[in-house]
């Protein structure tokens, strides 16, 4: 890592720049006066971490780093003026430009622009706050337009590969009619036309609830639309010979057809069909009429029932026209927004959209090829070895598995599995809330309604809409809302039932009244409730940690509930899981040390020795907020409802103080990508943590009440511990799990020894039990990376910084600001006279904050100091006894991942056979067709008789040269697959370190 440069600036410099920038505003962008004012102003006070940080950003040159700069200054001040004044009469003046125009004119990348951001954000976030006020990053959005263009990335790939299917896509055409001639010219246009009416459906009617389900719904209708309107000689497809379609007598039933293919609702399509029509009539002034009374071509062997059809919709003579209006249309709806021009994913010259990835490889888009399906599920390439690969066009009744179709597969589940059930309690719940010391049940259902209607508000009379808008739109959002109520609140019902079931089991009693009196805990489950429903639907506006504010609990609250709540939801989808294993490991690493997190309220109970320092920094969490306090943030109906009188009191502030609704305002030290939240699916690394939380237990679990009962209990599980002290010590085990996996992944990828794996993880854990206090307002890789770079510096490795952080780069949790910005408080370092908290590169935190405060840990651990107890401990075993048995690795047993990655170089992993192939494979019809790893390579004797064969191959001395050659059993040395899962630890426990590419750099002073 290179260090930030500190440049002294003169005044002949700052003018130069100035002048530069003022040069790129007036060329090429439309900017009045007042905004020109207003940008240099952001610019005159920003200039200095310019020029004293210009290296944070990732840019090569200086002249990059300043275009960069000017980009994000440009795009803040649009962004915030432009709320400012209500997109009124001030964005008629200096906001007629868009994000691409900027982009342009710096000769940048939309990718390259949304990775390097969160830096900007970070330094420059003090004075956008001075600037515009303290919701500044709320009304900058720069999260949601980062999650805006994933979805439309994935939705334009989604809808070009559809598209290719169904219709032809260039002019040949073996037909010799003459309306040919224009196939080239009207081909584009057809496919344009689609994708203009899909953004002005999400412009006029879908509004801020533009998640991906819904938005996914409108593509299909709009592929539904073409299907029915461009010219039959276009298509791609018969529609008599196609298994594809769905048959309706001796017809076909287009939307039914439609919905089993791309895996939608049909009430869904149906409706969102209703509104495609109507935005037609009222954008385009098309007159409809019923596709049962039309005599085309287009519908014949269709059923019409229920289906609109516009006569001219697709005519040429009329298809240029509806072009044009769908495009003012849409230059009018982002004139004044300052936002991303989506007609850029159709575009053939689409070189703004960038190369390479953004967040972690999570999105690939290389030029016009762009590698979306790269956020699938790792089970997207897995296809049935029973089932014979189909083309597209050769009957394939569903597409392959993408990222937008995964999610249409999971919101099936919350469709068929959440939906049917009963929007109150069961008879069961009913019993456990009734057997408590008084009934309950009151209480729960109020709350339930009054937390979710605060993550689900419906939208007043002309809220959040612009001038323009359909009229349809707010009832559209409140409808959206409820649904959501309703599919949250059902499953809160379904796993709430299924956890005081077990939590009676582990109590051997049925009144749970700890538990179902706690209010924490159920505001824990229904913003985890909720957040599974966003997260299936993957809204853009909704992001996490949204549930932690509008429930007024905090992470470390929230992470007592993910493992449970996994645990007692036995239908939830795999790709949900994956959701809520990477967000509590989210909250694990970064957003429980946080200011504001309850978890230094269970600390100053657990280890009193850090409250002067948690009281000195202001870590603690505020009292949580009422439920009357929510209720009036909502619509008045919520507020009237009477108070419940057992809320627990110990949960609010005293003296009947009301905390603000939100959580505490979490520093901007963290600039988390959307995409690894849900918006992509987790790489087969990410799975990693997902398994160790994933684990059965042996043992019972222990019960959920003392997770959430008052810090300075004692546990009611005996032992003299207090509830905190509990709390603690399962949340430092799991802090230490996750640690054990990621020193092991950078372990693997530097090729360091088994004992550099053990000294690291040793000195993290005494870090987190003796200097606890280095991670507060930190990230734990930060604590990570400084102790790989200690642990080589006193086992005299020529290992650099930079090395280290080139290749944290490559892991999958890594994210640039964990190395840029490192919280610092200069008051207690006092330090060269500098007072005060602030953000610096990772060189200057690990010198002037890491090392004063671990150089005693690591003294105990480098190997002259332990050479001679060594020396005598291995004496004494000598003297006493034979041959010791080698010495236990302090490291943890990581368990098996799924899939495991077996190279420390490159990207190949092995995954055990499933259950449900396994079947079908050993069946006796179908056993000689296939061939599993680690299976024998004759023929099927008997389980020993195999093993035998095996063990005798594996055992034997032949040195394998060359390539394998599979024609020749003999020859091919097949090894078992348990030898392949293990290579990944054998290679750890028995390699030395090995020759690593030189990586010139100075390594910083310890």
């Amino acid at each position: 890592m290179e260090e930030l440069n500190n440049k002294s600036c003169n005044s002949g410099d700052v003018d130069t720049l100035q002048v530069r920038f003022t040069d790129f505003c007036k060329n090429g962008l439309s900017i009045g006066e007042s905004f020109m004012t207003e940008a240099i102003k952001l610019f005159k006070d920003s200039k200095h971490l310019l020029l004293s940080n210009n290296a944070a950003i990732g840019a090569i040159t200086q002249e990059e780093v300043e275009r960069y700069w000017f980009a994000f200054v440009l795009f803040s001040v649009k962004r915030l003026s432009a709320n400012e004044a209500g997109n009124s009469s001030n964005g008629n003046e200096g906001n007629g430009f868009d994000l691409c125009q900027i982009l342009r004119g710096a000769k940048l990348n939309v990718l390259d622009f949304f990775k390097e951001l969160p830096q900007f954000i970070v330094k420059v976030g003090p004075i956008l706050s001075n600037l515009y006020g303290s919701d500044w990053e709320k009304r900058l959005q720069a999260k949601e337009l980062q999650t805006n263009f994933v979805h439309l990335s994935l939705l334009s790939k989604y809808y070009k590969r559809a598209y290719q299917e169904l219709f032809l896509c260039s002019g040949s055409n073996e037909d010799k009619n003459p309306a040919t001639a224009n196939a080239t010219i009207l081909l584009p246009q057809y496919y344009r036309f689609g994708w203009l009416l899909f953004l002005s459906l999400r412009e006029n009617v879908f509004s801020r609830f533009k998640d991906l389900v819904t938005c996914t719904n409108g593509l299909v209708s709009v592929l539904a639309i073409l299907i029915i309107h461009v010219p039959v000689r276009f298509r791609n497809f018969s529609i008599n010979d196609s298994p594809r379609f769905v048959k309706k007598g001796d017809k076909v039933d287009l939307l039914v057809s439609l919905s089993s293919i791309y895996q939608t609702s049909i009430d869904d399509l149906r409706e969102t069909m209703d509104k495609v029509n109507n935005l037609i009539i009222g954008k385009l002034k098309k007159k409809p009429c019923l596709a049962s009374e039309c005599r085309v071509e287009n519908l014949d062997n269709i059923d019409t029932d229920g289906l609109t059809y516009f006569e001219d919709l697709m005519e040429e003579s009329s298809l240029s026209s509806s072009i044009s209006i769908l495009e003012k249309d849409y230059n009018d709806a982002i004139q004044n927004k300052g936002e991303l021009d989506e007609r850029i994913f159709i575009n053939e010259e689409d070189s703004l959209l960038g190369s390479g990835s953004l967040s972690g490889g999570a999105v690939n888009m290389n030029g016009v090829k762009k590698k979306f399906d790269a956020m699938a599920s790792p089970t997207k390439t897995i296809t049935s070895p029973l089932s014979p690969y189909r083309s597209p066009n050769c009957g394939n009744s569903k597409m392959a598995a993408t990222p937008v179709s995964t999610a249409m597969t999971t919101a099936r589940w919350l469709r068929t599995v959440i939906a049917p059930l009963q929007p109150k309690p069961s008879a069961e719940l009913e019993r456990f809330l009734s057997a408590c010391d008084r009934n309950v049940s009151a209480d729960v259902i109020r709350r339930a309604h009054i937390i979710l209607e605060a993550i689900f508000p419906s939208s007043g009379p002309g809220e959040h809409y612009a001038a323009g808008s359909l009229q349809s739109t707010c009832l559209m959002d409140n409808i959206w809302a409820e649904q959501r109520r309703s599919e949250a609140l059902k499953l809160y019902y379904r796993v709430l039932q299924t956890m005081c079931v077990a939590e009676s089991q582990i109590l051997h009693a049925t009144n749970l009244t700890s538990l179902l009196t706690n209010e924490r805990f159920h505001r824990c489950m229904l913003a985890c409730s909720a957040e599974l429903v966003l997260a299936t639907h993957k809204t853009v506006t909704m992001l996490f940690p949204a549930v932690l504010e509008r429930t007024g609990i905090t992470s470390f609250d929230l992470s007592k509930v993910i493992e449970s709540f996994i645990r007692h939801e036995e239908s939830l989808p795999r790709e949900l899981r994956r959701h809520l294993n990477s967000l509590e490991e989210r909250l694990l690493e970064s957003m429980v040390w946080e200011k504001g997190s309850s978890m230094y309220n269970s600390l100053t109970v657990a280890k009193p020795s850090f409250s002067a320092e948690i009281n000195r920094q202001g870590l603690l969490a505020e009292p949580m907020p009422s439920l009357d306090a929510i209720a009036m943030h909502i619509n008045p109906s919520s507020a009237s409802l009477p108070p419940v009188p057992s809320l627990q009191k110990h949960d609010f502030a005293p003296n009947g103080h009301i905390g603000d609704i939100r959580s505490p305002k979490r520093l901007c030290t963290e600039y988390r990508s959307v995409l690894v939240e849900r918006n992509s699916f987790t790489s087969p690394v990410k799975d990693r943590f997902l398994a160790l939380t994933n684990i059965k237990s042996k043992f019972p679990p222990p019960p959920l009440q003392s997770a959430f009962a008052s810090p300075t209990r004692p546990n009611p599980g005996g032992g003299g511990e207090t509830c905190a002290e509990t709390s603690i010590n399962v949340f430092f085990g799991k802090i230490v799990k996750l640690a054990a996996v990621r020193i092991n992944g950078l372990i693997e990828r530097l090729q360091l020894s088994q004992q550099i794996r053990e000294t690291v993880y040793c000195l993290f854990q005494k870090i987190l039990s003796q200097r606890t206090s280095l991670f507060f307002n930190r990230h734990i890789d930060q604590i990570i990376l400084c102790s790989f770079y200690g642990v080589a510096k006193i086992s005299q490795l020529n290992l650099t910084f930079k090395e280290i952080i080139y290749n944290y780069r490559k892991q999958p949790q890594c994210k640039p600001q964990v190395f840029r910005s490192v919280f610092v408080d200069w008051s207690s370092a006092r330090h060269n006279g500098r007072t005060g908290s602030d953000h610096v590169d990772i060189i200057t935190f690990y010198n002037e904050m890491f090392i004063p405060s671990v150089k005693p840990l690591l003294v105990e651990l480098a190997p002259a100091g332990n050479e001679q107890k060594n020396n005598h401990v291995e004496k004494t075993k000598n003297e006493g006894q034979g041959p010791a048995s080698p010495r236990p690795s302090v490291f943890p047993s990581l368990p098996d991942m799924s899939p495991k990655k077996v190279s420390a170089v490159h990207n190949v992993y092995v995954s055990p056979l499933r259950s449900s192939k396994m079947d079908a494979l050993i069946s006796h019809s179908s056993k000689s067709y296939y061939a599993c790893v680690g299976e024998s390579t004759h023929a099927y004797q008997s389980p020993s008789k195999d093993l035998t064969v095996i063990n005798n191959r594996l055992n034997g001395n032949r040195k394998l040269r060359g390539a394998l050659n599979f024609d020749d059993v003999e020859s091919a040395g097949l090894v078992s697959d348990s030898i392949v899962a293990n290579s990944l630890y054998l290679q750890n426990g028995n390699c030395i370190s090995s020759p690593r590419s030189a990586v010139k750099t100075e390594q910083p002073d310890t």
